[in-house]
This record gives structure tokens, sequence and C-alpha cells, in this order.
């Protein structure tokens, strides 16, 4: 079964955020990570409108989400602020959250700060570098991302942090395949979320990588938090990064299908094991 796609918009401090809808039944609402919006989700909604009225957007600066006025420095207070708008917007109550990457982050957030807005958040792979008994290394790598961004452009750093984890031979990111090989709405996204990687690097990928989550408010709020990783993840930094998050929780990681961009590559398999970890959870 297909279900339609209930497009809107909500004005929020400066800003205006762009989500979508589908289904029914109790709220999920879904974060993306980085220069991701809610076209990449598309086929993870459809699989979960079954069960959730699903809400996937658009971040704050990415894509359909534009600033009031000049691009403003990522602030994962401001970024959670949104999503907590969108939940009280649906006015469903308490919402299941998968968050994933950078958006894990957020969701992190999220359940600290609102944690009566959050009833499960799963945090797909979170790069929560700055729990690491020594983040030193990683601190290196992310700020050498940036440098890269700064002195050869959009191109050479989008490949050297696909190549550093492991998600692809670290080829031009701005070669996209060819076109018979997408469908059309997959082409739009693939053309927005390319065109998001110049903020991203730019005002975002420092402040999310550099995030610390609030743990004690975690350990102490309502909220359950469970940390999901990819199997294909194994030995990956991202692994690493948020095992650092389950033990500072005192909980196990999740094993997940794929790798840190399962939802896309096992979308049915992800889809399952999301709704059996909530039914759980």
């Amino acid at each position: 079964m297909t279900y339609p796609i209930r497009s809107s918009t909500l004005k929020v401090p400066g800003a205006t955020i762009y989500y979508e809808v589908r289904g029914s039944g109790p709220m999920l609402l879904i974060i993306a990570g980085g220069p991701q919006d809610a076209g990449v989700f598309a086929g993870l909604s459809q699989r979960l409108a079954d069960r959730y009225t699903v809400v996937a957007y658009d971040p704050r600066g990415n894509s359909r989400s534009p600033f009031d006025g000049t691009p403003m420095a990522l602030q994962l207070d401001v970024q959670a602020d949104d999503a907590a708008a969108l939940i009280r917007q649906m006015g469903t109550g308490p919402a299941y959250i998968l968050g994933t990457s950078g958006g894990a982050q957020i969701g992190l957030n999220l359940a600290a700060r609102y944690p009566d807005l959050v009833l499960t958040l799963m945090a797909h792979e979170p790069p929560t570098m700055m729990l690491l008994p020594d983040p030193s290394a990683e601190v290196a790598a992310a700020q050498g991302l940036y440098d890269t961004y700064r002195s050869a452009g959009i191109e050479a750093a989008m490949g050297q942090f696909f190549a550093d984890n492991g998600l692809d031979d670290g080829g031009d990111p701005s070669e996209a395949p060819p076109e018979f090989a997408m469908p059309p709405q997959a082409m739009e996204t693939f053309a927005r979320v390319s065109g998001n990687f110049d903020y991203w690097l730019a005002h975002g990928m420092l402040p999310l990588s550099f995030y610390r989550p609030d743990v004690p408010a975690l350990r102490a709020g309502r909220a359950k938090i469970v940390v999901a990783i990819g199997e294909q993840s194994a030995g990956q930094p991202i692994e690493h990064m948020a095992t650092a998050l389950t033990d500072a929780l005192g909980t196990k990681p999740m094993p997940f299908p794929g790798d840190h961009m399962g939802f896309e590559s096992q979308t049915e398999a992800f889809a399952t094991a999301l709704k059996q970890a909530f039914d759980r959870h």
C-alpha cells in the first residue's frame, strides 16, 4: 500500500520548517543527519506508515527549510527546539523518535531537554566522539575535514568524509549515478542534498561532531534511549563513537541492518527492526 504524503510548513523563530506526514497512529518523528532532508527517508517512511504517523522534515538550513535571513551556524538547542515544535504542532502527545547520525545528536538534545515529548529515541549511529575516553584523534579528523573544505572545496571534503567513514571509495560526490538508475523523485532528493553540502561543511559538521550529550539528564529523564549501530559499521569510526554513548548510559548497542545508510540500502529490514525495537521499548 502506498501512503499519500501530506506536506506542510511550520514557522519557527528565525526559519520555516518543511515537513512531510504519512500514515496514522502514534507519532514517529524522523530527524535527518548532516545534509540530508525528508526525501532521503521516503522509502522508510512508507514502510513505517502502516503503524505510525510518520513525520520527516528538512532540518533548519537544509533544502526546503530556509532561514529567515542569513544562514547561521547550526545550534543543537535550536535544532531540538524545532523538533519539539513539530511534535507539538502535530498535537498527538509524546513521539517516537528516529535520529540518524547528526540527527541522532539532535534527538539526544531533544530527549535531554524535552523528556516529556519523547517516548523512545532510536539514536542510529550518533557521532558522539566527545564521550570517548580520548577524542583527540576524532577531533583532529573533524577539524581536518573542515580544513579540507576551506582549502580545497566541497567535492574534496565530501570525498574525504565518505572515504574516512567507509561509505564509498572516496570518489567525487558531485557525480550522480546515470539518470536512468534513479527515479525522478530520487534524483530531486539527490540534487537537494548535494546542495546542502556547503552549509553542512561550513556551519553544521563541527557543531554536530563536537556536541557532548547531557548524559545525566538522559539517564534521569523519562525518555527511553536506544543506540543502534549498523552491522556493517563494525570497525568503522562511527561504531566506536556510538559505543562511547552506550558506555556512558550503561546500556548495550542494538545491532541494526546495514551501515551508516542502512535505512536506504536495507530499507525493508531497517523498518522491521525499528518496529520491533519500538515494540520492546
